[in-house]
């Protein structure tokens, strides 16, 4: 039986940020770029992490937006965040990473791999987008939730929930199930600004310099961002490979078994 180091919490300064990071595991470096309204360790990646800390040394940085991380407040950028991630690689002192990005955490992950391709061996961009402007889905959905967690935070957990997930998946487990994953996503002050953020992502002109070995993973019954993205990113990062479950956008929730080894595969390939 593997034994996991425990994690060890981490502080840096990155411009007007406190930027927060876990670390955990041994080996060659993992770093686990969460998406909107969650953390590092905690709502994305909490289950995911210590599948891979038994042969990896895994990294979860939280970005601003989150309750660990304090910043100026103001609006977010995709440049700003991806310069937390690189800080929390430069801090860790390690050579280069293989950097998993999920949703909104997947343009920072590219935007990292762009700017500093000498420090990504090796790129996963789960469930995300180039550009929210140009899809009428995409933009209205993300205004729907700045709406609702401004107005209704009950019927905003409700929404992501719905989106978040397949409708297969959210009928399998049932309605009591179902009710406690609504507040798991509450709209903080910081989960609005992420959203802001979602509303602006535009990352076009930074995929033709990402150089890193990469997948993009797509989720066939995604609602919330909807397949069609993580197709079209694939068609822009030159080399990339491409693979789908059928799941949701939460795929790593809804079949962390089949998530994890389409990743352990892809990273582990020399």
């Amino acid at each position: 039986m593997t034994t996991i180091s425990p994690a060890t919490s981490h502080t840096i300064t990155v411009a007007d940020a406190r930027v927060h990071y876990e670390r955990t595991g041994s080996g060659p470096t993992l770093v686990l770029v969460h998406g909107t309204g969650s953390s590092g360790a905690g709502l994305t990646w909490g289950q995911i992490a210590p599948r891979f800390a038994g042969a990896r040394t895994v990294i979860t940085p939280d970005l601003s937006g989150t309750d660990r991380t304090a910043d100026a407040g103001g609006p977010l950028t995709v440049e700003g965040l991806a310069a937390q991630v690189i800080a929390v690689i430069e801090d860790a002192d390690t050579a280069s990473v293989d950097l998993v990005g999920f949703s909104m955490g997947a343009p920072v992950a590219a935007a990292v791999a762009a700017l500093r391709p000498d420090l990504v061996g090796r790129l996963v961009l789960v469930a995300g987008w180039a550009h929210t402007d140009g899809d009428e889905y995409l933009r209205n959905l993300f205004r729907l939730w700045q709406q609702l967690g401004e107005s209704d935070p009950a019927a905003f957990g409700r929404s992501v929930t719905m989106t978040g997930f397949s409708r297969g998946f959210l009928n399998g487990i049932g309605r009591d199930q179902v009710e406690q994953l609504i507040p798991n996503m509450p709209p903080t002050e910081g989960t609005l600004r992420h959203v802001d953020l979602d509303t602006r992502i535009d990352i076009r002109a930074l995929l033709p310099r990402i150089q890193a070995r990469t997948l993009v993973l797509g989720g066939a019954q995604d609602a919330t961002v909807p397949v069609e993205h993580s197709r079209a990113l694939h068609a822009a990062i030159a080399g990339s490979a491409y693979a789908e479950l059928d799941a949701g956008h939460v795929m790593f929730f809804e079949k962390a078994d089949e998530f994890t080894k389409v990743v352990a595969d892809f990273i582990e390939t020399p």
